[in-house]
Protein backbone atom coordinates (compact mmCIF):
# COMPACT_ATOMS: atom_id res chain seq x y z
CA UNK A 1 0.00 0.00 0.00
CA UNK A 2 2.61 2.30 0.47
CA UNK A 3 3.30 2.61 -3.30
CA UNK A 4 -0.53 3.86 -3.56
CA UNK A 5 -0.61 6.46 -1.14
CA UNK A 6 1.32 9.84 -1.41
CA UNK A 7 4.23 10.77 1.26
CA UNK A 8 3.83 13.05 3.47
CA UNK A 9 6.53 15.80 5.24
CA UNK A 10 5.99 13.65 8.30
CA UNK A 11 7.31 9.85 6.34
CA UNK A 12 10.85 11.69 6.11
CA UNK A 13 11.61 12.76 9.53
CA UNK A 14 14.06 11.40 11.56
CA UNK A 15 11.80 10.76 14.86
CA UNK A 16 14.76 10.09 16.97
CA UNK A 17 15.53 13.61 17.27
CA UNK A 18 13.11 16.02 19.71
CA UNK A 19 11.86 18.17 16.35
CA UNK A 20 11.22 14.77 14.76
CA UNK A 21 9.35 13.10 17.98
CA UNK A 22 7.13 16.51 18.12
CA UNK A 23 6.23 16.07 14.13
CA UNK A 24 5.33 12.59 14.63
CA UNK A 25 3.23 13.08 17.85
CA UNK A 26 1.71 16.12 15.58
CA UNK A 27 0.82 13.62 12.78
CA UNK A 28 -0.20 11.15 14.92
CA UNK A 29 -2.56 13.40 16.57
CA UNK A 30 -4.13 14.75 12.92
CA UNK A 31 -4.59 11.32 11.85
CA UNK A 32 -6.96 10.12 14.89
CA UNK A 33 -8.79 12.91 14.79
CA UNK A 34 -9.07 12.67 11.12
CA UNK A 35 -10.11 8.90 10.96
CA UNK A 36 -12.94 9.66 13.69
CA UNK A 37 -14.06 13.07 11.55
CA UNK A 38 -14.28 11.20 7.85
CA UNK A 39 -15.78 8.35 9.50
CA UNK A 40 -18.56 10.72 11.21
CA UNK A 41 -18.93 13.04 7.93
CA UNK A 42 -17.22 11.31 5.37
CA UNK A 43 -14.29 13.11 2.82
CA UNK A 44 -17.06 15.06 1.46
CA UNK A 45 -18.90 17.05 5.12
CA UNK A 46 -15.35 17.23 6.83
CA UNK A 47 -13.81 20.20 7.16
CA UNK A 48 -10.04 20.37 8.11
CA UNK A 49 -11.13 22.67 10.49
CA UNK A 50 -13.58 20.53 11.85
CA UNK A 51 -10.08 17.96 12.35
CA UNK A 52 -7.91 21.13 13.99
CA UNK A 53 -10.67 21.02 16.43
CA UNK A 54 -10.63 17.67 16.93
CA UNK A 55 -6.84 17.63 17.04
CA UNK A 56 -6.84 20.31 19.19
CA UNK A 57 -4.05 21.70 16.42
CA UNK A 58 -4.29 25.15 14.87
CA UNK A 59 -5.52 24.20 11.36
CA UNK A 60 -2.17 25.53 9.86
CA UNK A 61 -0.51 22.29 11.32
CA UNK A 62 -2.65 20.03 9.45
CA UNK A 63 -1.99 21.94 6.08
CA UNK A 64 1.86 22.07 6.81
CA UNK A 65 1.61 17.94 6.76
CA UNK A 66 -0.24 16.81 4.60
CA UNK A 67 -1.06 19.84 2.39
CA UNK A 68 -4.89 19.31 1.60
CA UNK A 69 -8.10 17.99 3.02
CA UNK A 70 -7.43 15.06 0.03
CA UNK A 71 -3.88 14.78 0.99
CA UNK A 72 -4.71 14.06 4.51
CA UNK A 73 -7.37 11.47 3.76
CA UNK A 74 -5.40 9.50 1.59
CA UNK A 75 -2.94 9.11 4.39
CA UNK A 76 -5.92 8.01 6.65
CA UNK A 77 -6.64 5.01 4.41
CA UNK A 78 -2.68 4.46 3.81
CA UNK A 79 -2.26 4.20 7.63
CA UNK A 80 -5.75 1.73 7.87
CA UNK A 81 -4.77 -0.44 5.25
CA UNK A 82 -0.99 -0.84 6.69
CA UNK A 83 -2.47 -2.03 10.21
CA UNK A 84 -4.84 -4.31 8.38
CA UNK A 85 -2.62 -6.18 5.96
CA UNK A 86 0.39 -6.45 8.54
CA UNK A 87 -1.12 -9.56 10.49
CA UNK A 88 -1.94 -11.64 7.12
CA UNK A 89 1.69 -12.06 7.35
CA UNK A 90 0.91 -14.43 9.78
CA UNK A 91 -0.51 -17.09 6.52
CA UNK A 92 3.13 -18.83 5.63
CA UNK A 93 3.28 -22.51 3.87
CA UNK A 94 5.19 -23.66 7.00
CA UNK A 95 2.75 -21.77 9.49
CA UNK A 96 -0.02 -24.50 11.62
CA UNK A 97 -3.44 -22.64 9.96
CA UNK A 98 -5.00 -23.53 12.89
CA UNK A 99 -2.24 -20.59 14.60
CA UNK A 100 -1.93 -18.60 11.53
CA UNK A 101 -5.92 -18.14 11.49
CA UNK A 102 -6.16 -17.71 15.79
CA UNK A 103 -3.67 -14.91 15.31
CA UNK A 104 -5.67 -13.19 12.15
CA UNK A 105 -9.03 -13.38 13.46
CA UNK A 106 -7.83 -12.05 16.74
CA UNK A 107 -5.98 -8.88 15.34
CA UNK A 108 -9.01 -8.19 12.81
CA UNK A 109 -11.45 -8.46 15.85
CA UNK A 110 -9.10 -6.31 18.16
CA UNK A 111 -8.83 -3.62 15.35
CA UNK A 112 -12.97 -3.59 15.25
CA UNK A 113 -12.56 -2.80 19.26
CA UNK A 114 -10.04 -0.67 19.21
CA UNK A 115 -10.17 1.40 16.03
CA UNK A 116 -14.18 1.17 14.76
CA UNK A 117 -13.87 4.22 12.57
CA UNK A 118 -11.02 2.85 10.87
CA UNK A 119 -13.08 0.49 9.48
CA UNK A 120 -16.09 2.93 8.77
CA UNK A 121 -14.27 5.19 7.20
CA UNK A 122 -12.94 2.14 4.74
CA UNK A 123 -16.23 1.03 4.51
CA UNK A 124 -17.84 4.82 3.36
CA UNK A 125 -14.86 5.11 0.51
CA UNK A 126 -15.73 1.65 -1.38
CA UNK A 127 -19.40 2.45 -0.62
CA UNK A 128 -18.53 5.60 -2.66
CA UNK A 129 -17.15 3.82 -5.04
CA UNK A 130 -13.45 3.29 -4.05
CA UNK A 131 -11.61 5.82 -6.41
CA UNK A 132 -8.84 6.93 -3.73
CA UNK A 133 -7.90 3.05 -3.62
CA UNK A 134 -8.50 1.96 -7.16
CA UNK A 135 -5.27 0.92 -7.97
CA UNK A 136 -4.52 -0.76 -4.38
CA UNK A 137 -7.45 -2.89 -4.38
CA UNK A 138 -6.75 -4.21 -8.26
CA UNK A 139 -2.70 -4.16 -7.85
CA UNK A 140 -1.72 -4.48 -4.06
CA UNK A 141 -4.67 -6.28 -2.67
CA UNK A 142 -4.74 -8.56 -5.39
CA UNK A 143 -1.62 -9.78 -5.31
CA UNK A 144 -1.71 -10.08 -1.60
CA UNK A 145 -4.80 -12.15 -2.00
CA UNK A 146 -3.57 -14.36 -4.69
CA UNK A 147 -0.45 -15.03 -2.58
CA UNK A 148 -2.47 -15.59 0.49
CA UNK A 149 -4.89 -18.16 -1.39
CA UNK A 150 -2.27 -19.79 -2.61
CA UNK A 151 -0.77 -20.56 1.22
CA UNK A 152 -4.41 -21.89 2.09
CA UNK A 153 -4.23 -23.75 -1.22
CA UNK A 154 -1.37 -25.45 -0.02
CA UNK A 155 -2.77 -26.31 3.35
CA UNK A 156 -5.82 -27.87 2.03
CA UNK A 157 -3.60 -30.23 -0.61
CA UNK A 158 -1.47 -31.24 2.16
CA UNK A 159 -4.06 -32.08 4.00
CA UNK A 160 -4.03 -29.83 6.48
CA UNK A 161 -7.52 -28.13 6.75
CA UNK A 162 -10.75 -28.87 4.78
CA UNK A 163 -11.08 -27.67 1.83
CA UNK A 164 -12.08 -24.07 1.17
CA UNK A 165 -12.55 -21.84 -2.11
CA UNK A 166 -9.80 -19.51 0.00
CA UNK A 167 -10.50 -16.15 -1.83
CA UNK A 168 -14.24 -16.93 -0.37
CA UNK A 169 -12.81 -17.61 2.55
CA UNK A 170 -10.96 -14.57 3.16
CA UNK A 171 -13.84 -12.03 2.06
CA UNK A 172 -15.79 -13.97 4.66
CA UNK A 173 -13.13 -13.67 7.00
CA UNK A 174 -13.31 -9.48 6.87
CA UNK A 175 -17.00 -9.66 6.53
CA UNK A 176 -17.72 -10.94 9.71
CA UNK A 177 -14.77 -9.45 11.65
CA UNK A 178 -15.21 -5.76 10.46
CA UNK A 179 -19.05 -6.05 10.85
CA UNK A 180 -18.40 -5.57 14.78
CA UNK A 181 -17.19 -1.89 13.40
CA UNK A 182 -19.33 -1.01 11.04
CA UNK A 183 -22.16 -2.53 12.52
CA UNK A 184 -21.59 -1.84 16.38
CA UNK A 185 -24.79 0.53 16.49
CA UNK A 186 -26.88 -2.21 15.33
CA UNK A 187 -24.92 -4.91 17.59
CA UNK A 188 -25.59 -3.01 20.27
CA UNK A 189 -29.26 -2.29 19.84
CA UNK A 190 -29.58 -5.77 19.04
CA UNK A 191 -27.54 -7.09 22.64
CA UNK A 192 -29.19 -4.49 24.71
CA UNK A 193 -25.81 -2.59 25.24
CA UNK A 194 -24.74 0.83 25.56
CA UNK A 195 -21.79 -0.06 24.67
CA UNK A 196 -19.64 -3.11 24.14
CA UNK A 197 -16.86 -3.97 26.76
CA UNK A 198 -13.71 -6.03 25.89
CA UNK A 199 -14.99 -8.76 27.93
CA UNK A 200 -18.16 -8.34 24.94
CA UNK A 201 -15.21 -8.62 22.38
CA UNK A 202 -13.34 -11.10 24.04
CA UNK A 203 -16.77 -13.52 23.80
CA UNK A 204 -17.78 -12.50 20.39
CA UNK A 205 -14.47 -13.19 19.03
CA UNK A 206 -14.31 -16.51 20.26
CA UNK A 207 -17.55 -17.44 18.71
CA UNK A 208 -16.37 -15.95 15.52
CA UNK A 209 -12.81 -18.13 15.91
CA UNK A 210 -15.25 -21.21 16.26
CA UNK A 211 -16.89 -20.51 13.22
CA UNK A 212 -13.76 -19.81 11.04
CA UNK A 213 -12.04 -22.55 12.27
CA UNK A 214 -14.99 -25.36 12.31
CA UNK A 215 -15.30 -23.93 8.51
CA UNK A 216 -11.47 -24.84 7.78
CA UNK A 217 -12.03 -28.51 10.09
CA UNK A 218 -9.75 -27.63 12.41
CA UNK A 219 -9.91 -27.79 15.87
CA UNK A 220 -10.91 -24.89 18.41
CA UNK A 221 -8.25 -23.11 19.66
CA UNK A 222 -6.69 -22.39 23.73
CA UNK A 223 -7.26 -18.36 23.50
CA UNK A 224 -6.30 -18.35 27.27
CA UNK A 225 -2.92 -17.04 26.22
CA UNK A 226 -3.78 -15.36 22.79
CA UNK A 227 -2.81 -11.92 23.05
CA UNK A 228 -5.70 -8.97 22.57
CA UNK A 229 -3.41 -6.61 22.08
CA UNK A 230 -1.50 -6.73 19.05
CA UNK A 231 -3.46 -3.94 17.11
CA UNK A 232 -0.78 -0.70 16.48
CA UNK A 233 -2.43 2.60 17.47
CA UNK A 234 -2.35 5.54 14.49
CA UNK A 235 1.16 4.72 13.18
Amino acid sequence: MANAMPRTAADTTDTTLPQGRIRRENVERILKAAERVFAEAGCAGATMADIAERAGLPKANLHYYFGTKEDLYRAVLDNILQMWLAPIGSFTPDADPSAALTAYVTAKMEASRTRPHASKVFANEILHGGTQVERFLAEDLRSLVDAKAAVIDGWVAAGRMAPVDARQFLFMIWAVTQHYADFDVQIRRVLGRRSLTRQDFAAMTAEVLRMVLRAAGLPEPDLSETPTDSVPPIL
